[in-house]
């Protein structure tokens, strides 16, 4: 059998709504989702599918590394890390491997990403580009279309960014199906009814997708997966390390190998697709990833990969706070480091939305309540422990029966058992990956960065081989490439880009090393490195002429 092909169609903060996840996440039958409710049908739907963090860039850099962010120093929103020597991202394997691999084009993996990634990280990234029909592909496409920040936009604005969803098919406010810690406002009404359009719009983005797919006669043997990177974007979900935080949307579809209609209520994490599509392609899994394979070798699904799925909360922007919580088959706990730090901190970005402003607005004329000698009555009191001055140091839920985590359970004797359980199951997992949230951030830096200042990646020594241009680097851990096209002027980075890290342009593609190369006479070769978290180190050359291959470094 040939290479499986693999696409990745990804979107940004939404909890399992679709509506293929009807009866299985609350509220999820108010979603119009058509296309990847075909999708579910035709592969896999995976009911208990989670991030590892809360929030963007922390729960990707999982995924793309198959590690927890704690454990390689990722899981504060933002940071540039160093992860250790041995880690790397998913698609430089699979390029390594003779894939050829895009990104269209969001990064945000909290490193910067060195341009031997990806074949191509761009708008126009699309495996049309490959140089042959039968070079298998591992293709991103990360959607920005359910954003968070789309909600909050003003009204033409949100037409506009919703041009497929027609009038009838827009979601009614009154029936939105709003969870009880939010209080019963036209706000969170008008929020979660766009919410649900903008997921409809996404949708027929990944159908279109999917129908490209099939247009190239591709769908046969590519594995398709669907995922969010974690929960929607409103209070006590995004940023939360809660169920609503947590728990996401996880669809494969893989003719022939998965099984249509199959639905896994196994416990799965995001950060196991890394290996798993590892072990899909034949390729060897890292012993350093965390990540458990979901299936074997021969393509069945493995049981129970997992005995709990660990996740957390760390510095969120401005907002220092830290949490771990571990979650089984039905049970979450939550321990929270700082019990005396609001659940609901000021985070410049989500208070100006318009669901943070609601509920500080309503808070707000609660004090006033009290100020007139009235109890306040605007907030129940699970909505109002959303932005409580403080919170539980530890939080145990039974979401088989408490969905929405309303009852803390943690100070319930018949709970004991369950309780030191999983308290004793997070405590040895934070052991056992050393935890680097622990530590303060200040600290960290100055072990990655001493002074402030990164270690440089070595530039590559060079040799000549009868196989041709031979290259290595010093430095552990880093990734060498090549390129016979002279160096341009850097294009300035914007400042989201160098947020999230996407790839330094230069005006050069350059190939990932993997054997000798040989040089055409009379043109040169140029080698760069690259390690994850480091400066990249200078230029090696290698010019051939008539008298022989000459090599050399030229200084940046």
């Amino acid at each position: 059998m040939s290479l499986p092909n693999v696409v990745w169609i990804s979107t940004h903060d939404i909890n399992p709504d679709l509506g293929c996840y009807s009866g299985i996440w609350p509220g999820a039958e108010y979603a119009l989702t058509p296309n990847l409710d075909r999708l579910a049908a035709e592969g896999a739907r995976f009911d208990l599918a989670f991030a590892s963090a809360p929030v963007c860039a922390p729960a990707r850099s999982a995924i793309l590394t198959g590690c927890h962010p704690a454990a390689i120093g990722t899981m504060h929103m933002r940071t540039k890390a160093v992860p250790p020597p041995e880690v790397r991202l998913l698609p430089e394997i699979f390029r390594r491997a003779g894939y050829y691999c895009t990104n269209n084009s969001f990064t945000d993996f909290q490193v910067d990403v060195p341009p031997v990634v990806f074949d191509e990280c761009s708008p126009t990234a699309h495996w049309r580009n490959r140089p042959g029909a039968d070079t298998p592909f591992f293709a991103m496409f990360h959607g920005m279309t359910t954003h968070e920040s789309q909600i909050y936009l003003d009204e033409e604005s949100f037409e506009q960014a919703t041009p497929n969803v027609a009038a009838h098919r827009r979601h009614q406010t009154a029936t939105a199906p709003l969870p009880p810690y939010y209080p019963d406002t036209e706000v969170f009404r008008r929020a979660w009814a766009r919410y649900a359009d903008l997921i409809t719009e996404m949708d027929q983005w990944a159908g279109n997708i999917l129908g490209q797919l099939e247009e190239d006669g591709l769908t046969g043997n590519t594995l398709v997966v669907f995922w969010s990177d974690h929960g929607k974007g409103m209070p006590r979900a995004k940023r939360w390390a809660t169920e609503a935080g947590l728990r996401v949307p996880l669809l494969l579809r893989w003719p022939e190998v998965i099984h249509p209609g199959t639905v896994r209520t196994d416990p799965v994490q995001t950060m196991d697709l890394a290996p798993t599509m590892l072990q899909a392609a034949g390729l060897d899994v890292p012993a350093h990833m965390h990540g458990k394979p979901l299936l074997e070798p021969d393509g069945s699904f493995k049981d129970r990969p997992n005995d709990y799925i660990f996740g957390g909360r760390d510095r969120m922007d401005e907002s220092e706070d830290t949490s771990r919580t571990v979650r089984d088959s039905q049970y979450r706990y939550v321990r929270n480091f700082h019990p005396d730090r609001s659940p609901m901190p000021h985070i410049d970005y989500p208070d100006h939305t318009a669901t943070w402003s609601e509920l500080r607005r309503l808070r707000g004329e609660e004090a006033r309540q009290l100020a007139c000698g009235e109890q306040p009555s605007l907030l129940s009191d699970l909505q109002r422990s959303l932005v409580a001055a403080s919170k539980p140091a530890e939080e145990l839920y039974d979401l088989k029966h408490d969905p929405h985590e309303a009852r803390n359970l943690a100070h319930e004797p018949r709970q004991a058992e369950t309780l030191h359980r999983l308290r004793a199951a997070l405590q040895a997992w934070q052991n056992d990956i050393h935890d680097l949230g622990m530590m303060p951030e200040q600290q960290l830096l100055d072990s990655w960065r001493p002074h402030g200042q990164a270690p440089v990646t070595a530039a590559p020594t060079l040799s000549v081989t009868a196989e041709g241009v031979a290259a290595n680097c010093a430095t552990p851990g880093a990734s060498i490439g090549w390129t016979s096209l002279p160096k341009q002027a850097e294009v300035p980075r914007r400042l989201m880009d160098r947020v999230t890290g996407s790839p330094a342009e230069d005006g050069r593609i350059w190939n990932l090393y993997t054997a000798p190369v040989v040089p055409n006479e009379g043109t040169s070769l140029r080698f760069k490195a690259w390690r994850l978290g480091f400066a990249p180190s200078d230029e090696s050359t290698a010019e051939a002429t008539m008298a022989g291959l000459r090599t050399g470094t030229k200084h940046q």
